[in-house]
């Protein structure tokens, strides 16, 4: 049985824990939202880099055996720290602009991202290794954070900031489109409505969880006879809220996990 941290900025990395209690659905989980700073784009890579280390240490401490960062931004600008700082298992999560460029039949991908991430060392240096015939229409989706922190994912104050960040990328034809926050996928029927079922959406939920799925085998930690492990979520801004969101954005039965709500108290 496996307790597995995740955590992200807000509630964007609850895709992540969606597909994990799928797949995963024995080992307990802690979500921590770091909802009262949200969104990390928009903030410094220093103080991301210092913020994300930390959070992962308070995780750690809780005896976490592995740890999800599932937030792209925190992913590229303080995987690398974390993971020279502590001793578990440490699963990053980065947009899926690789696959999208075999998949893409045109050779023209959008890709939808927070600006940090767009202009991170990491995105830059994954996107240099890849055929240059792909072209890749980079678009910051600021704003899209926090209208789905307050729960309006489905509102039409999204579809109308979305149409506007997509136009870009419908003009140039993209047939492929990468959701490259871990928020973005929580906006699947609002994209569908403006573009169409013929784009591939192109998100890494699973891809992210068969690999921790392959680091908690290599821990050989004992089995876990029940069916559905525990979920904690805790929140440094309002756990009552997180929780409800989780249940209204996750497509998993949370019902079938005993679940707790905390408020985060003691990280600097």
């Amino acid at each position: 049985m496996a307790l597995v941290g995740v955590f992200d900025s807000g509630v964007g990395g609850l895709s992540i824990l969606d597909e994990a209690l799928r797949q995963l659905p024995q080992d307990d989980y802690i979500y921590l939202a770091d909802s009262a700073n949200a969104p990390y784009g928009e903030k410094s890579s220093d103080w991301i880099a210092s913020r994300s280390l930390s959070l992962c240490k308070f995780l750690a401490s809780k005896g976490c055996d592995a740890i999800v960062v599932a937030c792209n931004t925190a992913t590229a600008e303080a995987i690398k720290q974390i993971r020279a700082t502590l001793s578990i298992p440490i699963i990053g999560v980065e947009p899926g602009i690789k696959p999208a460029a075999m998949q893409s039949q045109n050779h023209i991908v959008g890709v939808l991202a927070t600006e940090a991430t767009l202009k991170s060392d990491k995105f830059n240096a994954l996107l240099a290794t890849l055929p240059r015939d792909c072209q890749f229409i980079e678009q910051s989706g600021a704003g899209l954070v926090l209208l789905i922190e307050s729960g309006k994912a489905d509102s039409e104050e999204s579809l109308e900031l979305l149409a506007k960040h997509l136009e870009p990328i419908q003009d140039a034809g993209a047939d492929t489109l990468v959701l490259g926050c871990t928020h973005y996928p929580f906006l699947r029927k609002a994209i569908r409505k403006l573009l169409g079922e013929s784009i591939t959406l192109i998100d890494t939920s699973d891809a992210v969880v068969k690999q921790l799925k392959r680091q908690l085998d290599t821990l050989e930690l004992k089995s876990n006879t029940v069916t559905y492990g525990t979920v904690t979520f805790v929140s440094s801004k309002d756990e009552s809220s997180l929780l409800s969101l989780a249940n209204n954005l996750m497509s998993v039965d949370l019902t079938l996990h005993p679940t707790h709500a905390r408020i985060l108290s003691d990280v600097s």
